[in-house]
This record gives structure tokens, sequence and C-alpha cells, in this order.
């Protein structure tokens, strides 16, 4: 937790709805602040470490590997079925309180945290995210209403989509604490929609997620429509890179592992 904590400034997004996302231009002050604090004498770069550390390469990019340094200017896509929930999908729901004991820098109890994902929606759900026994959804994309990820801030539950091997969750807003965790661990991409799509598709569409410099989009295959996507812009890289921590090395903001 330590890691939010050390940009969590109640002036770092001017929001005027704690359900509004913050802005690509808002993250800015994100890594200022970071790279502040991690400039500061007799600052330790130890205790600062995203919650988790067994982030596997799971993003499929239209670049090649030669390519990764133009990867601001490729398109990134995604593909598979998706998972649609309501409005106001809390925390508790994504993972519930009794689970967080789960440490997700060790391998299998990351594993684990997956395969919990989703797993407190209601009775009224009744195809499950992840079936029983599974530690994967064969869900890749989740599908959301009106501010997704509300209640509690706790960083497991960008961690435990991501473990249960989803790659974007595009909703039509966000919590901006659950917005802001998924772009500092690096989890999954937060995506918002121009519209309502948690009512244009339903739990095993096939989608394509594709984004790009300037305009995204997503293809519902089943149902044969496109939807526009607002463009994720900043948070991108960081997420592409691994997390806030992992782009800070990247780009210098803070020294390398092996340095």
């Amino acid at each position: 937790m330590a890691a939010t904590a050390a940009f969590s400034t109640p002036s770092t997004f001017k929001l005027s709805s704690p359900t509004q996302s913050p802005s690509s231009s808002s993250l800015l002050p994100v890594f200022s602040s970071l790279k502040l604090a991690c400039s500061t004498s007799n600052t330790q770069i130890s205790p600062f470490k995203p919650l988790k550390l067994n982030r596997n390469a799971r993003f499929v990019s239209a670049a090649t590997p030669s390519a990764a340094s133009a990867a601001s200017s490729s398109t990134t896509t995604f593909h598979g079925l998706c998972y649609v929930v309501g409005d106001n999908i809390d925390t508790d729901q994504i993972i519930p309180a009794e689970y967080l004991t789960l440490v997700p820098s060790k391998p299998d109890e990351y594993e684990k945290l997956g395969s919990y994902a989703l797993i407190g929606l209601p009775s009224s759900y009744e195809t499950r995210f992840v079936e029983p026994g599974e530690t994967k959804t064969k869900y890749s994309i989740v599908i959301g209403g009106d501010n997704f990820g509300c209640g509690s801030s706790r960083e497991h539950a960008p961690v435990a989509l991501g473990a249960s091997g989803v790659k974007a969750v595009v909703a039509e807003s966000y919590a901006r604490i659950f917005f802001r965790n998924s772009v500092a661990t690096g989890e999954i991409y937060p995506l918002e929609s121009e519209g309502r799509l948690c009512e244009e598709c339903k739990t095993g569409d096939v989608v394509t997620i594709e984004l790009g410099e300037g305009d995204s989009k997503l293809i519902n295959h089943t149902s044969g429509k496109e939807y526009k996507l607002k463009p994720i812009g900043d948070a991108g890289p960081v997420i592409e890179a691994g997390g806030i921590f992992a782009y800070a090395r990247k780009t210098g903001m803070i020294p390398s592992r092996d340095a």
C-alpha cells in the first residue's frame, strides 16, 4: 500500500465526481511526485514495491519486439470472450476481504487470488466468472457499467482480475482509486466506453479491442457492431511497462533493479 500512499494526494486528480475517471493529463503529477519522493535524500527504494511482482507478459501488440521503442505509435489488440456486469461493481464483489491475506508477490498465492476474482458477485449472475476448481477465467475482457471498482482502495482488486487472465476492463466510468490502482499495478487496461456497452454486449460474446494512438474501438464479432472507446492516454505506456515503478525504472526516473 506504500505505493498508493506515495502519490495519493487530494489534488492529484481534480474531479467533480468520485466516480469520474482521471484524464490522461492528470497522470503527469503522479510521475512527478514519484520522482520527487524517490530522489529525496536517505529515501530507500525498497519500501516502495508494487503489490504484485509476478506479472507475466499478457498483452499482444501489433509491433514486433524490435519495435518496442515505437510502441506508442502501434496498435495494441486484445481478443477473446467478454464477461458483462452492471453498475457499481465494488471491490468486495471483485475480491472479497477474506482473500486479502493472499500475497500477490508469491506465485502460488497470486494464482489463488485470480481464482477468486469476481466471486463476490450476487447470485443473479448465473454464469461464474471463474469455474470452480480453476484458477483462470475464459473471459479475458470484462465489460461494466457506471462506477466500476467503487468501494475500498484495495489494490488486490485489479491484481485479482489480472491474475485471473483479464487483459482489459471496459466500463462507462470508474471509481478513481480503482482506475489509479489499475495503472499503478500494470495489471489491466481500464478503458472507458462512450456509451453503455454493458447493455449492448452479452456474456460470452467474442470481442476485439484495438487501442491506437488516436482512435480506439471495441468490435463485437457476435453482434457485428463496433463501439468507440476513449483514449487511454498517458496511462497506456505505464500499464504496458508493468506498472508505475516499472515505468519509472524504464524511463530513468528511479534506478533500475540492476543498478
